[in-house]
Protein backbone atom coordinates (compact mmCIF):
# COMPACT_ATOMS: atom_id res chain seq x y z
CA UNK A 1 0.00 0.00 0.00
CA UNK A 2 1.38 3.41 -0.85
CA UNK A 3 1.38 6.77 0.01
CA UNK A 4 -1.09 7.43 -2.53
CA UNK A 5 -3.50 4.77 -1.37
CA UNK A 6 -3.52 5.68 2.35
CA UNK A 7 -4.59 9.20 1.39
CA UNK A 8 -7.07 8.35 -0.90
CA UNK A 9 -8.64 6.14 2.17
CA UNK A 10 -8.14 8.70 4.37
CA UNK A 11 -10.45 10.80 2.56
CA UNK A 12 -12.57 7.99 1.58
CA UNK A 13 -13.36 7.77 5.87
CA UNK A 14 -13.80 11.85 5.82
CA UNK A 15 -13.06 14.83 3.36
CA UNK A 16 -10.67 17.45 4.56
CA UNK A 17 -11.71 21.02 4.75
CA UNK A 18 -7.72 21.95 3.35
CA UNK A 19 -5.53 20.02 1.77
CA UNK A 20 -2.74 17.78 2.97
CA UNK A 21 -0.07 15.94 1.80
CA UNK A 22 0.91 12.26 3.47
CA UNK A 23 4.77 11.51 2.84
CA UNK A 24 6.47 8.25 3.38
CA UNK A 25 9.87 8.90 5.26
CA UNK A 26 10.90 5.70 3.99
CA UNK A 27 12.58 5.56 7.80
CA UNK A 28 12.24 3.86 10.85
CA UNK A 29 11.85 5.66 14.01
CA UNK A 30 12.31 4.32 18.01
CA UNK A 31 10.02 6.82 19.53
CA UNK A 32 7.05 7.90 16.68
CA UNK A 33 5.16 5.84 14.13
CA UNK A 34 4.05 9.20 12.26
CA UNK A 35 3.55 12.80 12.67
CA UNK A 36 1.60 16.15 11.44
CA UNK A 37 3.16 18.98 11.23
CA UNK A 38 0.30 21.68 10.99
CA UNK A 39 2.43 24.50 9.54
CA UNK A 40 2.77 22.59 6.01
CA UNK A 41 -0.26 20.55 6.49
CA UNK A 42 1.99 17.20 6.08
CA UNK A 43 1.32 13.89 7.32
CA UNK A 44 4.51 11.71 7.52
CA UNK A 45 4.71 8.08 8.39
CA UNK A 46 7.80 6.24 9.18
CA UNK A 47 6.37 3.27 6.64
CA UNK A 48 9.39 0.65 7.94
CA UNK A 49 7.84 0.53 11.74
CA UNK A 50 5.64 -1.47 9.66
CA UNK A 51 6.06 -5.60 8.54
CA UNK A 52 4.64 -6.00 5.02
CA UNK A 53 1.36 -7.81 4.84
CA UNK A 54 -2.18 -6.90 6.09
CA UNK A 55 -1.82 -6.83 9.41
CA UNK A 56 1.57 -4.23 9.02
CA UNK A 57 -0.69 -2.08 6.72
CA UNK A 58 -3.54 -2.05 9.07
CA UNK A 59 -1.30 -0.95 12.04
CA UNK A 60 0.41 1.59 9.34
CA UNK A 61 -3.97 2.98 8.69
CA UNK A 62 -4.12 3.32 12.56
CA UNK A 63 -0.87 5.48 12.44
CA UNK A 64 -2.30 7.33 9.42
CA UNK A 65 -5.93 7.88 10.77
CA UNK A 66 -4.18 9.20 14.30
CA UNK A 67 -2.04 11.80 12.29
CA UNK A 68 -5.33 12.41 10.10
CA UNK A 69 -7.25 13.49 13.22
CA UNK A 70 -4.71 16.06 14.04
CA UNK A 71 -5.01 17.52 10.69
CA UNK A 72 -8.80 17.84 11.19
CA UNK A 73 -8.39 18.79 14.62
CA UNK A 74 -6.33 21.67 12.75
CA UNK A 75 -8.58 22.58 10.28
CA UNK A 76 -10.92 23.09 12.78
CA UNK A 77 -8.82 25.76 14.21
CA UNK A 78 -8.48 27.55 10.83
CA UNK A 79 -5.20 25.47 10.53
CA UNK A 80 -3.53 26.13 13.59
CA UNK A 81 -2.77 23.62 17.05
CA UNK A 82 -2.00 24.49 20.34
CA UNK A 83 0.74 23.32 22.08
CA UNK A 84 -0.84 20.90 23.96
CA UNK A 85 -2.12 18.62 20.33
CA UNK A 86 -3.72 15.71 22.43
CA UNK A 87 -6.63 17.48 23.84
CA UNK A 88 -10.39 15.59 24.48
CA UNK A 89 -11.56 17.69 20.88
CA UNK A 90 -8.59 15.40 19.42
CA UNK A 91 -9.10 12.38 20.89
CA UNK A 92 -13.05 12.83 20.27
CA UNK A 93 -12.05 13.18 16.52
CA UNK A 94 -9.56 10.22 16.60
CA UNK A 95 -12.13 7.58 17.58
CA UNK A 96 -15.09 9.29 15.34
CA UNK A 97 -12.38 8.59 12.86
CA UNK A 98 -11.91 4.89 13.78
CA UNK A 99 -15.52 4.60 13.99
CA UNK A 100 -16.13 5.19 10.61
CA UNK A 101 -12.99 3.37 9.52
CA UNK A 102 -14.49 0.13 10.66
CA UNK A 103 -17.58 0.75 9.75
CA UNK A 104 -16.72 1.22 6.17
CA UNK A 105 -13.82 -1.81 6.20
CA UNK A 106 -11.15 0.16 5.63
CA UNK A 107 -9.82 -0.54 8.75
CA UNK A 108 -9.93 -3.35 11.18
CA UNK A 109 -10.25 -2.84 14.65
CA UNK A 110 -6.94 -4.66 16.11
CA UNK A 111 -8.47 -5.27 19.94
CA UNK A 112 -11.11 -7.31 18.24
CA UNK A 113 -10.75 -11.17 17.89
CA UNK A 114 -8.26 -11.31 20.48
CA UNK A 115 -10.14 -14.26 22.97
CA UNK A 116 -7.17 -13.71 25.49
CA UNK A 117 -7.34 -10.12 25.44
CA UNK A 118 -11.62 -10.05 25.30
CA UNK A 119 -11.42 -12.32 28.01
CA UNK A 120 -9.22 -10.12 30.24
CA UNK A 121 -11.31 -7.14 29.32
CA UNK A 122 -14.47 -8.74 30.61
CA UNK A 123 -12.85 -9.82 33.97
CA UNK A 124 -11.80 -5.53 34.08
CA UNK A 125 -14.98 -4.34 33.47
CA UNK A 126 -16.87 -6.81 36.00
CA UNK A 127 -13.99 -7.05 39.17
CA UNK A 128 -13.24 -3.60 38.53
CA UNK A 129 -14.74 -1.21 36.48
CA UNK A 130 -18.34 -2.36 37.99
CA UNK A 131 -17.78 -3.05 41.39
CA UNK A 132 -15.93 -0.06 41.72
CA UNK A 133 -18.91 1.94 40.50
CA UNK A 134 -21.27 0.02 42.50
CA UNK A 135 -19.14 1.24 46.28
CA UNK A 136 -18.83 4.61 45.17
CA UNK A 137 -22.60 4.93 44.24
CA UNK A 138 -23.42 2.98 47.92
CA UNK A 139 -21.14 5.40 49.38
CA UNK A 140 -23.12 7.85 48.38
CA UNK A 141 -25.94 6.58 50.27
CA UNK A 142 -24.28 6.63 53.28
CA UNK A 143 -22.28 9.84 53.04
CA UNK A 144 -26.50 11.16 52.33
CA UNK A 145 -27.38 9.48 55.54
CA UNK A 146 -24.49 11.12 57.56
CA UNK A 147 -25.43 14.58 55.96
CA UNK A 148 -28.98 14.25 57.65
CA UNK A 149 -27.54 12.94 61.05
CA UNK A 150 -24.95 16.19 60.82
CA UNK A 151 -27.59 18.60 60.00
CA UNK A 152 -30.28 16.87 63.28
CA UNK A 153 -26.97 17.86 65.17
CA UNK A 154 -26.59 20.80 64.27
CA UNK A 155 -22.92 20.00 63.34
CA UNK A 156 -21.43 20.87 59.16
CA UNK A 157 -21.50 17.62 57.38
CA UNK A 158 -17.99 19.74 55.42
CA UNK A 159 -16.62 19.14 58.40
CA UNK A 160 -17.50 15.72 59.24
CA UNK A 161 -16.02 15.05 55.54
CA UNK A 162 -12.98 16.95 56.34
CA UNK A 163 -11.52 16.45 59.33
CA UNK A 164 -13.84 12.78 60.20
CA UNK A 165 -13.52 11.08 56.88
CA UNK A 166 -10.60 13.30 55.53
CA UNK A 167 -11.71 12.95 52.12
CA UNK A 168 -12.20 15.76 49.53
CA UNK A 169 -15.25 17.49 49.42
CA UNK A 170 -15.55 16.81 45.62
CA UNK A 171 -15.22 13.26 45.85
CA UNK A 172 -18.14 13.32 48.77
CA UNK A 173 -20.58 15.25 46.58
CA UNK A 174 -20.11 13.34 43.57
CA UNK A 175 -20.74 9.93 45.32
CA UNK A 176 -24.07 11.75 46.79
CA UNK A 177 -25.10 12.66 43.20
CA UNK A 178 -23.83 8.98 41.89
CA UNK A 179 -26.70 7.59 44.29
CA UNK A 180 -28.92 10.41 43.99
CA UNK A 181 -28.77 9.92 40.46
CA UNK A 182 -29.23 6.21 40.03
CA UNK A 183 -25.90 6.23 38.03
CA UNK A 184 -25.23 3.13 36.05
CA UNK A 185 -21.55 1.88 38.44
CA UNK A 186 -21.17 -0.35 35.02
CA UNK A 187 -19.71 2.69 33.34
CA UNK A 188 -16.81 3.07 36.50
CA UNK A 189 -15.94 5.32 38.96
CA UNK A 190 -13.87 7.64 36.52
CA UNK A 191 -16.99 8.38 34.35
CA UNK A 192 -19.36 8.75 37.21
CA UNK A 193 -17.58 11.34 38.37
CA UNK A 194 -18.36 13.21 35.02
CA UNK A 195 -22.20 12.20 34.67
CA UNK A 196 -22.51 13.26 38.11
CA UNK A 197 -21.58 17.04 36.83
CA UNK A 198 -24.46 17.15 34.42
CA UNK A 199 -27.03 18.77 36.11
CA UNK A 200 -29.32 18.02 33.29
CA UNK A 201 -30.83 14.94 33.33
CA UNK A 202 -31.62 14.70 29.89
CA UNK A 203 -28.05 15.68 28.90
CA UNK A 204 -26.77 12.88 31.76
CA UNK A 205 -28.90 10.20 30.29
CA UNK A 206 -27.83 10.44 27.20
CA UNK A 207 -24.16 10.65 28.20
CA UNK A 208 -24.69 7.26 30.26
CA UNK A 209 -26.45 5.38 27.61
CA UNK A 210 -23.20 6.60 25.13
CA UNK A 211 -20.84 5.14 27.20
CA UNK A 212 -22.87 1.91 28.35
CA UNK A 213 -22.85 1.87 24.35
CA UNK A 214 -19.08 1.89 23.71
CA UNK A 215 -18.33 5.43 23.04
CA UNK A 216 -15.20 7.01 24.44
CA UNK A 217 -15.12 9.11 27.21
CA UNK A 218 -13.42 11.87 25.01
CA UNK A 219 -16.22 11.42 22.65
CA UNK A 220 -19.16 11.76 25.06
CA UNK A 221 -17.57 14.85 26.79
CA UNK A 222 -17.31 16.73 23.31
CA UNK A 223 -21.00 15.44 22.05
CA UNK A 224 -22.01 16.91 25.57
CA UNK A 225 -19.83 20.56 25.41
CA UNK A 226 -21.39 20.67 21.21
CA UNK A 227 -24.51 20.43 22.73
CA UNK A 228 -23.77 23.44 25.35
CA UNK A 229 -22.92 25.65 22.77
CA UNK A 230 -25.61 25.51 20.28
CA UNK A 231 -27.99 25.06 23.69
CA UNK A 232 -30.75 28.20 23.31
CA UNK A 233 -29.54 31.27 24.66
CA UNK A 234 -33.13 31.82 26.95
CA UNK A 235 -32.84 28.18 28.12
CA UNK A 236 -28.84 28.86 28.89
CA UNK A 237 -30.17 32.04 30.87
CA UNK A 238 -32.51 30.18 33.21
CA UNK A 239 -30.54 27.47 33.82
CA UNK A 240 -28.25 29.37 35.34
CA UNK A 241 -30.46 31.09 36.97
CA UNK A 242 -31.65 28.06 38.76
CA UNK A 243 -27.64 27.89 39.46
CA UNK A 244 -27.33 30.93 41.20
CA UNK A 245 -30.93 30.66 43.15
CA UNK A 246 -29.68 27.72 44.65
CA UNK A 247 -25.96 29.35 45.79
CA UNK A 248 -27.77 32.14 47.11
CA UNK A 249 -29.73 29.72 49.07
CA UNK A 250 -27.22 27.50 50.15
CA UNK A 251 -25.40 31.46 51.38
CA UNK A 252 -28.58 31.94 53.13
CA UNK A 253 -28.47 28.84 55.23
CA UNK A 254 -25.42 29.15 56.12
CA UNK A 255 -25.87 32.66 56.92
CA UNK A 256 -28.32 31.91 59.45
CA UNK A 257 -26.40 29.16 60.69
CA UNK A 258 -23.37 31.29 61.51
CA UNK A 259 -25.95 33.85 62.77
CA UNK A 260 -27.17 31.16 65.27
CA UNK A 261 -23.61 29.84 66.19
CA UNK A 262 -22.54 33.75 66.69
CA UNK A 263 -25.55 34.02 69.52
CA UNK A 264 -24.70 31.18 71.21
CA UNK A 265 -21.27 32.45 71.65
CA UNK A 266 -21.76 35.54 73.26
Amino acid sequence: MNQDQVKEKLLAVEDAPMEFSLIYSGKKSGKVNGLYKPESREIIIHNRNFEPGDAGDNLLLYTAIHEYAHHLHACSKGGRLSVRAHTSEFWAIFHALLEKAEAKKIYRDVFAGQPELSGLTETIRKKFLLENGSLVKEMGKYLLKAHELCAAIGVRFEDYVDRVLRIPRTAANMAIRAFEYDLNPEVGADNMRFLAGLRDSADRKAAETALIKGKSPDTVKMAVRAKIREEDPALRLEKEKLRLERTIETLRKRLEEVKKELAENK
